[in-house]
């Protein structure tokens, strides 16, 4: 767990932006017909540290949400509500030896940007490191994964935890516990026009995601007509975005969010809340390529991409409606693990 200096180790892990594809990344959907995604990590994070404690002795802390734990023994860590997620990856990873596990997320609560995930893989990579580091990125994404859905039984897609563990623009193809990442790697002046055209603007906290998914799943399952064609358009819209990134045209990233967007939208009435219709509506008379809700939406974030030089303007709209916008920058690092160069003296 530590070093014999005391050095603690250490981990960090970005948040996403969903671009195009989200929902189709989600079982059964993407068991049975795959799907299709693009999203780019960014430099808002989840970190974990883990300091030496007593063995046999646990405490986990939410630096976020001032929760704390003890237990004297990791059968005692049963899943209560409280800080499941730290309970599940140690229980997961078999931790013990005893330990202070520390938490921080960067994103704001409910915001859409996967940041249970970015928690889960800078957990899972930590506990991997600690017993010598084993896993590969994408092994530490799927076991990340498995801990909300198998061990907390959270019904949710794959692409978070893999946009976390892997970092960079990507595409990814997800089906029946498989997912195959591919780094879109477009020109350095692309990208960074790409990143100054893009604002994450967070509209208030989100409805559990967890609902608007078993509903929309629920319909789905139920061979609902309704569920399926928005479904197979939101898929599209994940290689269409892959392919106007490669193209490096903006424009069309901007129609391709748009129609992600509506097909969003038609998959639950509380996709959207008047709040986020009129952000929209403010951006699009600003300036606005295109737009979208983050994750499930129902509140949480949404992006919009900027005619160019029009970001500045359409902040300022959406700031005066009440959006705050979330300073960001593209995160091609992914999961990092270290050790900080000298004790901490705890």
């Amino acid at each position: 767990m530590t070093d014999r200096d005391g050095r603690p180790w250490r981990a960090r892990a970005p948040v996403r932006i969903d671009l195009a594809g989200g929902w189709s990344d989600v079982p059964p959907f993407s068991a049975e017909v795959g799907g299709a995604v693009v999203n780019v990590a960014i430099s808002r994070h989840s970190y974990a540290t883990l300091l030496a404690g007593e063995p046999g002795e646990f405490i986990l802390e939410s630096a976020d949400y001032d929760e704390y734990i003890q237990a004297r023994d990791i059968r005692q860590l049963e899943y209560d509500g409280s800080l499941d997620l730290l309970k599940a990856a140690v229980r997961r990873m078999g931790l013990d030896m005893g330990g202070h596990l520390i938490t921080r997320v960067e994103a704001p609560p409910g915001s859409g940007t996967g940041s249970s995930a970015s928690l889960g893989v800078a957990l899972v990579g930590l506990l991997d490191a600690i017993k010598g580091g084993t896993m590969s990125r994408c092994e530490i994404a799927a076991l990340a994964n498995l801990l909300e859905t198998e061990e907390l039984g959270i019904e949710g897609g794959t692409q978070d935890q893999y946009a976390a563990a892997c970092g960079g623009l990507a595409y990814m193809t997800c089906g029946d516990r498989e997912v195959t990442v591919e780094q879109l790697r477009p020109s350095a002046d692309f990208l960074l026009e790409f990143e100054k055209s893009l604002l994450l603007v967070y509209t208030g906290k989100s409805r559990l995601s967890g609902d608007i998914i078993s509903s929309v799943m629920g319909a789905y399952r139920r061979d609902e007509a309704a569920m399926s064609e928005p479904l197979m358009n939101l898929r599209a819209a994940g290689s269409l975005m892959r392919e106007a990134v490669v193209a490096e045209d903006l424009g069309r990233v901007g129609e391709v969010l748009c129609f992600n967007w509506e097909n969003q939208k038609r998959l639950h009435a509380e996709m959207t809340t008047p709040k986020i219709e009129a952000l929209m509506g403010a951006a699009r008379r600003a300036g606005l390529l295109g737009g979208k809700a983050c994750g499930a939406g129902g509140g949480g974030c949404i992006v919009l991409l900027c005619e160019p030089d029009r970001e500045h303007i359409v902040r300022r709209e959406v700031e005066d409606l009440g959006g705050r916008c979330i300073e960001f920058t593209f995160d091609f690092d992914g999961l990092r693990v270290w050790q900080p160069v000298t004790p901490t003296g705890r």
